[in-house]
């Protein structure tokens, strides 16, 4: 077993534990629609997982449930051994969260908006060298309401990883950006990994999960079709081959 350092309360402890999240048999549905049936894979702590997946295949509502924004309907999630939706505040400080629809503030301003998250933390990152290493300084002035896709991108990503975070959840971080923007966005995502930090990516480009990805699970109509690393997923075919060979009748 790994010794990580778990939030509990009372304060941070050493805890042994095999995963950093821990998805077992998940299922949500919402009305007629089954989102999630029988999800199940897990992220460690020093690795990047990548999500693939088609529209709709369940990624958003599992990552949803692990941050503990959504409550599943059976099944279980675990986040450093703790049900997300009954967390402390120490165990929310220490998750980073980026969320699909970036969910900022849009009368607010990137570098005060930042600030704000930076206090709210014991040990934060240093706020000017997140603003430069995402190019947020070129529109650090300008309200988040007048940003471009692109740049309000950026700003969530900074938010994300402003608390240093044990465990961060980065839905489709780079969805958006220009092909620098998403060269320092990765070269930003594999710091944060090498740190300890687990980071759960979802992502639709075969280029994003062959390039950061140190675990790679393919889901499909709420189910895992497959997971493991890059070599592992990618021994018989190539990575998009096999994407399209395991979600083709989902997508009929």
């Amino acid at each position: 077993m790994d010794l990580i350092v778990g939030i509990v309360a009372g304060g941070p402890r050493l805890l042994c534990v095999t995963e950093a999240v821990s998805v077992r048999n998940l299922a949500k549905r919402f009305g007629t629609t089954t989102a999630l049936a029988d999800m199940t894979w897990t992220a460690r702590h020093g690795q990047v997982t990548a999500i693939l997946g088609p529209n709709g295949a369940g990624k958003t509502t599992t990552i949803e449930c692990a941050e503990g924004l959504r409550r599943p309907d059976s099944g279980q999630v675990r986040v450093f051994g703790t049900d997300p939706w009954q967390a402390s505040a120490d165990h929310r400080a220490a998750v980073g969260v980026m969320l699909q629809d970036g969910g900022l503030p849009n009368a607010s301003t990137p570098v005060r908006l930042l600030r704000h998250l930076a206090a709210f933390h014991s040990c934060p990152a240093d706020v000017e060298m997140l603003v430069k290493r995402l190019g947020i300084d070129a529109f650090a002035g300008t309200t988040v309401r007048r940003l471009s896709g692109g740049q309000k991108q950026r700003v969530a990503l900074a938010a994300a990883l402003v608390g240093r975070p044990h465990v961060a959840f980065l839905d489709e971080p780079t969805a958006g950006l220009d092909p620098h923007a998403r060269l320092d966005a990765w070269d930003l995502i594999r710091e944060t990994r090498d740190t300890g930090c687990a980071v759960i990516v979802t992502t639709h480009s075969f280029e994003e999960a062959e390039r950061l990805a140190d675990h790679i699970v393919i889901v499909t109509a709420g189910r895992v079709a497959t997971q493991g690393s890059l070599a592992e997923v990618t021994s018989e075919s190539s990575l998009e081959d096999l994407y399209f060979s395991l979600t083709r009748e989902s997508q009929r």
